[in-house]
Parts: structure tokens; sequence; C-alpha cells
């Protein structure tokens, strides 16, 4: 037996890339280049040696604040050109490399001129604006003393009727009548203050000059009919010209605090018309003029952020790759001489040589006259976990990542996935017509793979477009099992060929509920479309999907299974694979196996018998005859012995035998090629991470006896739900294709039924709309996010651990905008 499991593939592809531990020593005068090579090659993670040290006592933290406040300045110009509506395209001649402090001087002298040219033009906009509300408030306000002055026709000895007697107090006339008197207004005591305010502080502003003067006001108002721009936002305001009248000294100091806290910009108008037209002229002269200067301003401005926008993409990307090299340089420690700089790392094993050839190279280009020293060193913790994908398998690792990475050198699930995934989904998703939707925005995606990859796209077609290949599976698998449930937007189609039955005589009326009679053989492929409509057809597609659902999850709990085989047998743990491995696969398969076992049979003879009766008994009374529910000669004693098989897996599998290998785990590391340093230096009984500190952990049986006893109890419960949880395979499956039929029979055949066009046209955009919104939408996010369970839980439970570290390579690829 020993024999056989050594002669079985290692499964090479199926695990992690081999890991190795290095270390560099690097000359002071070419580590920077070293660093910015091993970054273009982006194959080695280094280890960060400085974890006690904060950001700002690490030696190269100069130069990190230095980048940092580079890639302030071009944030700051990037605001100011998408502020300004420019589109600054790189320039497509090669530009020659800068250098670090060339580029700093440069961004401080484009920064200071942008920002005296920022205050100069913020300073006229204001002049501006101050003038041109001094405009329209000469305008509009005029009208109102115009019109004051025009109730001068009236009676004099009218207006002095308003002065009244009340109790024998003579009280004098209110300031409406003052206003109406012939006496110009500077006479009869009567003043006012012409402003502009915003339009949405106005009531509030009134509401307060009321109270302020106790009604002895009064307030007029005309819209501006001109937005102003405001300065601090850019944003185009709606204002309001007032002017106020009023009479005495302490109701004007009133009214000018008021205004200002309400921030209204009060303006003088002269009563006399003729001053006014002069002042209007004035104005309008210094607002042209004011004009010009700002438009000059402008256009010289955007010429400064177009020269700076230019190179500005190239810029941010050099302030980026320096920034993450001097991140990468302060992780590295110097050695006792201060001449050379000491980094560890990871990469994989693959890679060795060419980050020797790397390390070569920028030595040579740094003229340094000692070479790097690049040696292999043994590892004590685990090494991190890394997968080398391509476009179609990368979206599936990432979904097997988002529940968890991989322990080093495990089984991967994720190559698995890419066939169990999509066709789990298409189980529930069966409908070739819905599939060929999907295939169709699949395609879109993949057609503009070039040009899309290229844009910034918001977050939910960038996943999306992240997903595109499993879209395309999952449509070309749910076109397949369409074409097995023969649903074509619930509707079956003859597409092999006949069906196997027909109407039993001429007098059949109804071909699809009653009189029907196999004539010839099944259909070939798939289910046959008479059954569509027929009175057992719901009996008929529940019992095929829950029993074709148990199937498929059995078969892939078993595979969970075999992976748990190779797992332990790679790390050689064969504790594993006699205490755990074995007992759990006859206590699957003698229970849910057999079961498996029955379904074919009774598909496979066309049997009657009740399996939900053979089951049972199989447990309550395994000597007695089964009489029609035989399947199968010799089925009796064949169940009786698997359902000893089953009561004797468990106390193998709670044995506590199996105990010792979660002890001996504890004494060993999970990587077979790493060993402990062999070094006095290092102090393992301090290190939580080192095996010698996990061999003095104290062996407590007890302890470990309880954990291992409640291990068994949840795989047994654990197989009996996990088990039941695939019928979902057979509810979602039912749900969609009821669903579908819902909206084809209730929406798009009803109302075709109508002669009416509009009615017609009506139940086409609702069956569109339901389709593509509720089946397209809705119940793919659904069969996708249950998909995604029966992995996570049901099949990677089986043997996936999910608590390694990935591996993240120090790469300028990988850098994003928000690493800065």
């Amino acid at each position: 037996m020993d024999d056989f499991l050594d002669k079985l593939p290692e499964m090479d592809l199926m695990r992690s890339e081999k890991m190795t531990l290095v270390q560099l020593i690097i000359p002071v005068e070419s580590a920077h280049r070293c660093v910015t090579y091993l970054g273009e090659l982006g194959l080695l993670q280094f280890r960060d040696l400085n974890a006690d040290k904060s950001p700002f006592q690490r030696t190269f933290a100069t130069q990190v604040k230095r980048c940092g406040e580079m890639s302030r300045k071009l944030r700051f110009f990037k605001d100011q050109i998408d502020k300004a509506g420019l589109r600054c395209l790189p320039r497509h001649e090669i530009e020659p490399d800068i250098e670090l402090g060339d580029l700093e001087r440069q961004l401080a002298d484009h920064e200071h001129e942008v920002l005296e040219m920022n205050s100069n033009s913020e300073k006229l906009r204001l002049t501006y604006n101050e003038l041109l509300e001094f405009k329209i408030v000469l305008q509009k306000a005029s009208g109102f003393l115009v019109s004051s002055n025009a109730h001068a026709i009236g009676d004099e000895t009218e207006l002095h009727e308003s002065t009244y007697s009340n109790n024998g107090f003579i009280e004098s006339s209110s300031l409406l009548e003052q206003e109406m008197r012939h006496e110009p207004l500077n006479q009869s005591g009567l003043r006012f203050i012409s402003g502009i305010i915003n339009k949405d502080k106005l009531l509030r502003f009134e509401r307060m000059l009321f109270r302020a003067t106790r009604g002895n006001m009064l307030f007029n108002q005309t819209p501006s009919d001109e937005e102003i721009m405001d300065p601090s936002t850019s944003e185009m305001v709606e204002k309001i010209v007032f002017v106020v009248f009023f009479s005495g000294e302490q109701a004007r100091t009133k009214i000018l605090k008021i205004c200002e806290a309400f921030g209204a910009n009060c303006y003088p108008v002269p009563e006399d018309t003729t001053k006014q037209r002069q002042l209007t002229r004035e104005v309008l002269s210094r607002l042209s003029d004011l004009e010009a200067t700002l438009d000059a301003g402008t256009r010289h401005r955007n010429n400064a952020l177009n020269a700076v926008g230019y190179s500005l993409t190239k810029w941010m990307t050099t302030v980026r790759r320096e920034k993450a090299v001097y991140d990468t340089l302060n992780m590295l420690n110097f050695d006792v001489t201060k001449k050379c700089l000491v980094g560890e790392g990871w990469c994989p094993t693959f890679a060795k040589t060419q980050i020797h050839e790397v390390l070569q190279r920028a030595t040579f280009d740094s003229n340094s006259q000692v070479g790097v020293i690049f040696h292999v060193m043994q590892a004590v913790e685990s090494p991190p976990t890394y997968f080398r994908t391509n476009k179609l398998t990368n979206a599936f690792q990432e979904i097997i990542d988002a529940y968890g990475v991989a322990r080093y050198q495990q089984a991967n699930p994720a190559v698995y996935s890419v066939v169990t995934y999509p066709f789990l989904f298409a189980v529930m998703f069966g409908d070739w017509g819905h599939g060929l939707c999907l295939l169709l925005g699949a395609l879109y995606l993949l057609a503009r793979e070039r040009k899309l990859s290229t844009q910034k796209l918001g977050s939910f077609m960038e996943m999306l477009f992240g997903g595109r290949y499993v879209i395309l599976l999952m449509a070309l698998f749910s076109i397949y099992c369409g074409l097995i449930y023969n649903e074509f937007f619930s509707v079956p189609f003859h597409i092999f060929g006949g069906s196997a039955y027909k109407c039993r005589d001429a007098t059949c009326s109804d071909a699809y509920t009653v009189g029907l009679v196999k004539y010839r053989d099944p259909y070939p492929f798939g289910v046959d479309p008479s059954w569509r409509g027929s009175r057992t057809e719901l009996p008929y597609l529940n019992s095929l999907k829950m029993k074709m659902s148990i199937l498929l999850g059995i078969a892939q709990m078993n595979l969970g299974l075999i992976l748990s085989f190779f797992n332990a047998r790679f790390f050689g743990s064969s504790l594993d694979i006699r205490y755990q491995f074995i007992p759990q696969m006859i206590f699957l398969n003698s229970l849910f196996g057999y079961l498996s076992l029955l379904i074919i049979i009774k598909w496979c003879t066309g049997s009657q018998a009740d399996l939900y009766h053979v089951m049972i008994y199989m447990f309550l009374s395994p000597t007695e005859e089964l009489g029609e529910n035989e399947l199968f000669w010799g089925q009796r004693p064949l169940q009786a012995r698997f359902c000893y098989c089953l009561w004797l897996s468990l106390p193998f599998h709670g044995c506590f035998f199996q105990n010792l290998l979660h002890s001996e785990k504890f004494t060993r590391f999970q990587g077979r090629t790493y060993g402990v340093l062999g070094t006095s230096e290092v102090d393992l009984d301090v290190e939580p991470d080192s095996a010698r500190g996990h061999q003095e952990e104290e062996f407590n049986f007890s302890e470990i006896f309880v954990h291992q006893l409640i291990h068994s109890i949840e795989f047994v419960l654990g197989s009996v739900s996990n088990t039941a949880s695939y019928l979902r395979l057979w509810a979602l499956s039912l749900a969609h294709s009821e669903l579908s039929t819902v909206f084809y029979e209730k929406v798009l055949l009803l109302a075709w039924g109508y002669e009416n066009i509009l009615i017609r046209l009506i139940g086409v955009v609702v069956f569109a709309f339901a389709t593509a919104f509720i089946l397209l939408m809705m119940e793919t996010l659904s069969a996708f996010l249950h998909a995604l369970r029966l992995h996570w839980v049901e099949f990677m439970g089986k043997f996936f651990h999910g608590d390694g570290y990935k591996f993240k390579p120090f790469s300028f690829a990988l850098i994003s905008d928000d690493d800065e």
C-alpha cells in the first residue's frame, strides 16, 4: 500500500509555488538601483527587519517625506487641471528620465507659480464680483427710488389728514406715509440702504430687519437676473437686490450690522438720476477692463497647467515608484560596518536565477566595486502562499481567497472551482435562453477587454469586468444545463428529435394533459418536451432535480475528502490518513454513497422502490426482507454491511490515536523542506512561531480528546447537513423554472391573446424587463451566492484551512494610486 501511495503524483500544478527564504547583502552605493530592479521584476517579498521602529526612526524617513510632499504637489496640480476642465494628454515622444532632486525643484517652482496666479485671480474675481453687484444694485435700486418720488402727485391736504388722534394723543405718520410725501427723502427724514444678498438668506434677513426696527421700515426686493460666481466654491449663486427705507440714525446702525451679519453687501446709490447714469458708466468701464484682465490671467494659468499636465502622469509614476523604493529600503538593516544593507525576503524557488541576474545587472549599472551577496536561508515560520494565475483562473482564485488564503503547499480548491463553480451555478440557473443572454454579455466584455482594461470603471462595472471569464463559463454551462432541462425562456423545443410520447387515439383532445402513451425510445438528450404542461410535470421534475442534487453533492464532498488525503500524504501525516480520511470516507459513502448508488440503480431499472423506506429501515431493521423495495440481488446483506461499517468508523474517527496527530502537528513545521535555524543566536524559546517552542508545549490528553470528540460529532452532523444543503440546487432550479413560466404564460401569452397592438406591446415590454432585472440579474446573483456557499462550506470544509497568508512581492506593477 505504501509503495502504491509513493507512486501517486504530488499534484505540483495543484499546489502553491515552492518558496525560498533568501538574504541580500547590498552595498550602499547600489542599494537604490538593486531595489528598483527588483521592483521591476516583482518576484521578491521583503521582510520588515525594522518592525520595532516607528516610521520617523527609519533610515530613509527624510526621502519618504520628500516623496510624500511631491505626491501632494502632484495631486494639487491634478485637482487644478480637473477644476479648470483641461484635458492634458501625455506626450508621445520619449522624455528623458529626471532626477528626483530636479523634479522636486520643478514641482516647487510650478506650485509657487500656480498659487500666485490663483491668489491674483481670486483677488481680481472678488473685485469683479463687487463691481458686478454694484452695477446690478444701481440698475435695480434706481427703480425703487424713482417710484418713491413719483408719489408726490397726491393732494397735500390728503396727506395731512393722515395725522390722526388716538385717545387724545397726536401720533405722527408712519414711514410708508412719510415716503408718500412730495418732499425729498433727506428733507422728510426718510433714508435708505441698498445692497444685494444671497437668495437663500433673504427670508431670515427680512424677518430680522422687521424685528430690529419694530416694523418701522419698508423693504423692497427684486431678483438680480444674473447669477454671480462664488470665488471660494466656483459655483454660480443667485442673489436678490434689496432697498430698505428707514428713519433715524439708530435704525441705520442696526440695519448695517444686520447686513454684515448676513453677508449682504451694501452699495451707495445716489438719488440724482444723472449721477446714477454717470456712476453706472464708470462701473461698466471698469468691469470691461477687469474681464479682459481675468481672461488673460485664465489663459496664462491654463498654459502653465498644460505644461505641467503633459508630464503629470510620468511624474506621478516616478514619484510613486521612488516612494515605494525608499519604503522598501526602510525595511532593510545596516550591517556592523554601516557600508552594506542587509535584507531578507521570500521568493519563488523558480525565481532565484532571475533575481540573481537582476542583482548582477544592478551592480554593473551602479559601478559598484562590490557585488551583492545573495544566498538561501533556512526558515522557521511558514512561507507565504503564491499561486501563478492567468486571466482565466485569476477570478476563481480571488473567489477562493475571499474566504481565506490556503496554507503553504496546501491543495488549491481554485483549480477545481474553474469547472465545479460555473457548473453548480448552471444547475440552479438552467435555461439555455437565459444562458445565451449571459453569453452575449460575457462576449461583449471580452470583445472590449483591451479598451476596458485601460479605463477607470465604476465599482459594479469593474466587478463584472474582473469576472468576465467566470460569466463566460457560467453562460456556457447554463446553456448545457438548459438543454438538459429543455427550457428556453421556460418553453420546451424538440431540438434532438421527436418526443417519445404520442396521443393514444384520435379522440385524444388534449395531448398535453391526458391520453399520452410511450411509443418509441426515450428522448435522446435531456427532458422530453412532452413533460411540459402535463399533470405529472412537477412531481417528475422534482424527483429528477432532487436526486440529481444529491448525486452532485456526494460527488463534490468525496472530491473534498480525496483532496484531504492528498494533503495528508504530501505533508507525511499517516495518522491523518488512517484516523481521519478513511473513517470519513467510510461514514460518508456507507450512508449517502449508498443512497447515490440506489438512485442510479432506480433510474437504470425503472424500479418503483421507495428509497425513503429503504434508508430508514436500513438502521431500524437491517435484517428484514425488503420485499418490493429490493432494487438488486444481495441488497439486504450489502446494506447491513454498510450499516456496520458506518458504526465502526465512528470510534476510529474519534480514537485517541488521532489525538497524537494534533500534538505532532505542534512539533513540526508544515513545509518539510524547512527546518529550524541551526544557530545559537536565535532564542527559539521566545519565538511564538518556532518549532522548538511547540515541542516544549505540554501535552494535555484530556483537552485534545475532547477536541477530537467534538470534531467527530461535527463531521457526523455536518455530513447530514451538508448533503441536505445541496438540495438548494433543486430548490433554486425549480424556482427559476417556475418564475420563468409565470412571466411567459401570465405576462407574454396573456397580453398576446388580445387583438390590441398596444396591450401586446406592453406585454412584451413587461416580459423583457422582468426577464432582464429579475431572472438575469436577481436570479443570477442568487445562484452565484448559493454556489459560493456550497464551495466555501460543503466542499472546502473537508480539506481547506484558509489560515495562510498571501505572497505580496515588491512590484511596481502592483502599486496603486492609493499607495501614495
